[in-house]
């Protein structure tokens, strides 16, 4: 699969354009874009990559991670997928023709040409915030961050949620390429090692 990003809105969000090259489908996840050039930039790559894209995905239901939905779902005339726990959080201004949204729930996969995403539930930032797992890689939103992890301060956040939904993330395969919600990609390996909310022993962690 290959992932191309793109850093929107004013929050700084990681927008992926996600691939299969043998059939140029495409999945597009967290449109967080606040401005028309931003839309414009994926718009051009979508094209100069000759990419179909068949869905739009939002990790969790937090305006930064789905402002741009309604623009892409007009261009590209796809669903929008998200956690029937966040589906409340999405706008629907073409419900005659988008009903309901694609709602995307625990062991679910989502098929994007040859690949397949699996989709893990992981409640503590929003309770229908999701993973995105396929063979190399991980999509985790605002679960976890490279050296962090998603605020649970926000309505509807819960520290204990955010504390199971972590355990499942570490016991994940070492190797898999994480794509966060902000910042950097890095590895689970490298977030079970150095991660400071994934090696505290503590009980008051702060999130």
């Amino acid at each position: 699969m290959l992932v191309e990003t793109f850093t929107v809105g004013m929050l700084s969000t990681n927008c992926y354009v996600a691939s299969c090259q043998d059939t140029k489908q495409a999945l597009i996840i967290d449109p967080g874009f606040d401005f028309p050039p931003e839309a414009q930039q994926i718009f051009e790559y979508i094209e100069e990559a000759q990419l179909k894209v068949i869905y739009i995905i939002n990790t969790h239901g937090h305006s930064d991670h789905i402002k741009g939905n309604i623009a892409l779902q007009e261009k590209y005339d796809v669903p929008i997928c998200i956690h029937p726990l966040d589906a409340p959080f999405i706008d629907r201004p073409n419900k005659e023709k988008y009903p309901a949204d694609l709602l995307l729930n625990e062991g679910d996969f989502v098929q994007c040409g040859r690949e397949l995403l699996k989709v893990i539930h992981t409640p503590g930032h929003t309770p229908g915030s999701i993973c995105l797992v396929g063979e190399r890689l991980i999509f985790t939103g605002d679960t976890l961050f490279a050296g962090g992890i998603g605020r649970t301060d926000f309505a509807g956040g819960s520290i204990s949620d955010m504390a199971k939904s972590l355990e499942r993330l570490i016991g994940l395969p070492e190797y898999l390429l994480v794509y966060p919600g902000h910042g950097e990609t890095s590895m689970i390996g490298e977030e079970k090692r150095t991660n400071p909310f994934l090696n505290n022993k503590n009980e008051t962690m702060l999130f």
